[in-house]
């Protein structure tokens, strides 16, 4: 297999801090996402942007694989170094959470499990402590899309837990759990499965939900929010823009003289409920780059013909 560089995929120093590693994957994945993305390769660099971010944004899978060293150049053929199994963090400790990954992650990261969380469930993230007591059974962390918080769906998981053999040995029992996920659910509900928590009467399990970060959209309660780049030209004439929805693409109307900032409302575009949530389309306008002879010439055309001065209200 060959060795991934994750931080020449992100374009980061190995010393990067982790809101530079943030940065640098939204900018990416918002570059390279399949929803509005131009490039010929997009998919692919989608993922390979999102598994970079995936261990580099998580401190303990970070620092076993900074342990390989920085003297792999990306592409070189690549086997775990002996002892790896026995060293790299396991799903307890680190929360992991999986996707579509390549070889090289699965070697270093994959298949793990451990008691006290869930292992081997695509997507899902058993937290740092594994179960917690919630009162009445017992609850874990599940991380999910924003996809899957829109459209619901099923999600199967495996539960390890220890449990107590008739001698009094306490060993893992593996359990596999479908679970439904509700179309709307937001970050800090929780899906309850009755009887499935272990230890005794009240023994319910109860799935708190964070919704991971999107590339495109933030999230707040059921609203969400997207940046809308306009170039210069459709601010001050207006346009037509076809804008991307978690319900589909909708083409949104842009007035003429539209604002930097300023914010255009989908109502019911959000995620469903009662009521459901809106869509904000928060409006940026773009400068061409002014890169070449003809383009700064056009700059100075506009500075000659255009009266006026974005700092008039300042004031003399």
């Amino acid at each position: 297999m060959k060795y991934k560089d994750y931080y020449q995929i992100l374009g980061v120093a190995r010393d990067a801090s982790e809101e530079d590693i943030r940065k640098a994957y939204r900018r990416l994945a918002r570059k390279y996402h399949p929803d509005v993305s131009k490039e010929a390769n997009a998919e692919e660099r989608f993922k390979e942007v999102a598994e970079a971010h995936e261990v580099l944004r998580d401190t303990q899978k970070r620092a076993a694989y900074d342990q390989l060293g920085n003297n792999w150049r990306a592409g070189q053929e690549f086997r775990p170094p002996p002892g790896w199994q026995s060293g790299r963090p396991s799903a307890a400790a680190s929360g992991f959470g999986g996707g579509d990954f390549s070889d090289f992650f699965e070697s270093l990261f994959g298949n793990l499990g451990g008691l006290g969380g869930f292992g081997g469930a695509r997507g899902f993230h058993g937290g740092g402590r594994g179960f917690q007591s919630g009162g009445e059974g017992r609850t874990v962390a599940l991380e999910i899309s924003l996809e899957e918080a829109y459209h619901g769906g099923q999600r199967s998981l495996q539960l390890q837990a220890p449990e107590m053999d008739a001698s009094g040995r306490v060993g893992a029992q593996t359990r596999t759990l479908n679970v439904r996920i509700p179309a709307g659910i937001t970050t800090g509900q929780k899906i309850r499965l009755a009887g499935q928590g272990g230890g005794g009467p009240g023994g319910d399990l109860y799935l708190k939900v964070t919704i991971r970060p999107h590339p495109l959209y933030q999230v707040k309660g059921r609203d969400i929010t997207l940046e809308l780049p306009l170039t210069p030209w459709e601010a001050a004439l207006g346009c037509k823009v076809e804008v991307p929805t978690l319900g589909g693409p909708v083409t949104l109307n842009i007035a003429a003289n539209a604002r930097n900032g300023q914010k255009l409302r989908l109502r019911g575009r959000g995620l469903p409920g009662q009521p459901p949530g809106d869509q904000l389309a928060v409006l940026r306008i773009v400068n061409p780059p002014a890169d070449t002879e003809e383009a700064r010439e056009s700059f100075r055309r506009m500075a000659r013909e255009l009266s006026f001065d974005p700092r008039a209200h300042w004031g003399r």
